[in-house]
């Protein structure tokens, strides 16, 4: 997430919203529109009024999700415990802007920061079986893994070039060998299971609290249907202790997604701390934390293995 971005990113402002809605919905043009306070990578998100949002992609990688979302929200939405985005307009490229765009409702609540959540235990088994009822929802028809996901719910080995890459870039930076040694465990460990419905990007940002408790999941742009590991990198980015092994118990995965979930969690902060190394101190080091968190896992589930067959 972005905090309090500076209107104007990738091109898009309020007054290019404003001139959108004018000539597509001019029914809600009257409306203010003002840009959300904490905002995305992916999309620019503005408040419409009270009670709705307009959504633009900064860029053409991220205009699948716009119909896909479209589509598939409403589907997904009636099996779900906490609420999700709900798509009330599409919109078209205009007024120089060239991407479709739409307008949805708005999700009260406050990004899932740990001083917001009452107990992280009990959030984490909330999160958990959100999960659980995603990937129970009918995969028929839906989006198969692939580009429109940046390969989330595929293999991570779309990855593996990217993933040494880092790892000799941080040599003498994180404990290389042990990273190898889970990213090759994440790569043997194929996915040969029923494809089911995965969110892509399951991160605190992504997800809403009131009153101490899960109440929203926002943001499906990576979402579709495929192997559900890249939704518990959770496990190691926000959890620890009791509350990661609530979430482990009520995900109910068997160690082979865990492993891939680790390769997950590995490459990405791998990426996010060869790129701020020595640009961001204070996000490198959360980074190394999480690469620590994931080896250690790796280690402690490796011992258990050769103890329960030795």
């Amino acid at each position: 997430m972005i905090t309090t971005p500076p209107d104007g990113r990738a091109g898009i402002d309020a007054p290019l919203v404003k001139r959108l809605l004018a000539a597509q919905f001019p029914q809600w043009g009257h409306l203010p529109v003002t840009p959300v306070e904490a905002d995305g990578w992916d999309n620019r998100t503005y408040r419409l009024g009270h009670a709705m949002t307009v959504r633009l992609p900064t860029a053409e990688g991220y205009v699948p999700a716009v119909a896909k979302e479209n589509e598939w929200l409403p589907r997904l939405a009636p099996s779900l415990p906490v609420a999700v985005p709900s798509v009330l307009g599409m919109g078209a490229p205009g007024q120089g802007y060239p991407f479709p765009w739409s307008v949805r409702g708005w999700l009260p609540g406050e990004t899932a920061a740990p001083e917001r959540i009452a107990d992280l235990t009990r959030f984490a088994v909330d999160l958990g079986e959100f999960l659980l009822a995603l990937q129970g929802c009918d995969p028929t028809g839906g989006p198969s893994a692939g580009r429109h996901s940046w390969y989330r719910g595929a293999s991570p080995a779309h990855y593996d070039e990217e993933t040494r890459r880092c790892l000799a870039l941080l040599d003498g930076h994180v404990d290389t060998a042990r990273a190898r040694a889970v990213w090759d465990a994440a790569l043997a460990a194929e996915w040969h299971g029923r494809p089911v419905w995965f969110h892509g990007d399951i991160a605190s940002g992504n997800l809403l609290v009131r009153g101490g408790e899960l109440a929203a999941v926002i943001d499906f742009g990576t979402s579709g249907v495929g192997d559900p590991a890249c939704d518990l990198v959770i496990a190691w980015t926000m959890f620890s202790g009791a509350g990661r092994e609530a979430f482990r118990r009520t995900v109910r995965q068997d160690p082979a997604t865990w492993a891939r979930a680790r390769g997950w969690a590995l490459w990405k902060s791998l990426l996010v701390l060869a790129d701020t190394l020595t640009t961001d101190p204070a996000r490198a080091e959360v980074n190394r934390r999480v690469i620590t968190e994931v080896l250690d896992d790796h280690d402690h589930f490796a011992r258990a293995a050769a103890g329960a067959t030795g």
